[in-house]
């Protein structure tokens, strides 16, 4: 049997665990697959680009598990009152091939791309670091802010997006979490002055340089999370110069991030040499550290891995006939006429099985 998690179950898992649970669990779960990277299989994300949006494809998978998901990215959807990213992932068990898992994963991304920001943020940031400019206040806005108000304690966040209501919703939204002050800026570089971190998540399909060399200070450490795939970045080309530059995975930063602007000599350092101490995050108090975040298929396995653990444990979700199951596995057309229906079969449970009552 597959279990199914659909967006009401992991909204319900939120709301019952609290989103601070859940993001830490999360980043959790990233943590200890980034610490095994060399037994995963990795490829960059397999891309279908159109003009106003990408489609994508992103798996990997260890010697028990595989997994898969597929996003979206259309910023112009919001003018149609669409989301901008939408995601549905499997878990798979490697030696049946069968599916374990059928999930949601829009919410369920925008909860492991937060986690993952902090994550990293806790190995490259200052300790010391306090405040943080968020740039871009959409959808994903409010899981960034949470977790590295929990996770590495920033107590002040400067605020700004060019869609006024956005920052609204997201002041809104904020309120409830106490030691948490919000301060909406003026700009980008008001926004960015004297800050900490500085986190960019906007949406444009877009060589934009949301972030100068003029805006940048001794110490910051850049949570770049926007600028995803080919001609889409945030940061200018002379901010990365002057960094150090940390990613997920090298062939496919290469191709998505904000990276992609520079020669392929370019020096990065991927995430998983620093959790084994090949490397240091931060070098020194006033270095510039880049997150160039693109978002990596190991970070599905190891939302999809928590939400199946979490599932099965709360009870959440529903069983599924997603797989035939014939008394005789070689008289496939025998269950789909009739005459190969077996004690163990359940044809009616094909159509049934995802009506919720």
């Amino acid at each position: 049997m597959t279990r199914y998690i659909d967006v009401n179950d992991v909204s319900k898992l939120v709301q019952e665990a609290g989103v601070t649970r859940v993001l830490i669990s999360m980043a959790s779960y990233i943590e200890q697959d980034y610490r095994r990277w060399h037994t995963f299989e990795k490829t960059a994300r397999l891309a279908s680009h159109s003009t106003d949006g990408v489609i994508e494809l992103m798996p990997t998978s260890d010697a028990k598990l595989y997994s898969f998901k597929y996003v979206n990215g259309h910023p112009k959807n919001t003018k149609e009152d669409l989301l901008t990213v939408m995601a549905f992932g499997v878990l798979a068990d490697v030696d049946t091939g069968y599916p374990l898992l059928l999930s949601e994963m829009t919410l369920t991304t925008a909860i492991r791309t937060a986690a993952t920001s902090a994550l990293f943020a806790r190995f490259l940031a200052r300790k010391d670091a306090r405040s943080m400019a968020l740039i871009g206040n959409g959808a994903q806005s409010e899981f960034q802010a949470i977790a590295f108000h929990e996770m590495l304690g920033i107590d002040e966040i400067r605020v700004f997006d060019v869609d006024e209501a956005a920052t609204d919703k997201l002041v809104r939204n904020l309120a409830r979490f106490r030691g948490l002050r919000i301060v909406r800026s003026a700009c980008a570089a008001d926004a960015v002055r004297g800050a900490d971190i500085v986190t960019t998540v906007t949406a444009d399909k877009t060589n934009a340089t949301i972030l100068t060399p003029d805006m940048i200070e001794d110490g910051m450490h850049i949570n770049a999370v926007g600028g995803d795939c080919p001609g889409k970045t945030e940061l200018h080309a002379d901010v990365l110069r002057r960094s150090r530059v940390v990613v997920e995975y090298e062939p496919q930063t290469r191709i998505e991030g904000d990276v992609q602007q520079l020669p392929p000599e370019f020096p990065v350092v991927e995430f998983h040499r620093i959790l084994s101490g090949d490397e240091k995050g931060r070098e020194s108090a006033s270095q510039v550290t880049v997150f160039d975040s693109v978002g990596f298929a190991l970070e599905d396995f190891s939302a999809l891995r928590y939400l199946h653990a979490v599932s099965r444990e709360r009870l959440i979700g529903i069983e599924l006939d997603l797989i035939p199951a014939p008394h005789d596995p070689k008289d496939l057309y025998g269950l789909a006429v009739g005459s190969g229906i077996g004690e163990h079969a359940k044809p009616v449970a094909l159509a049934q099985g995802a009506i919720r009552h």
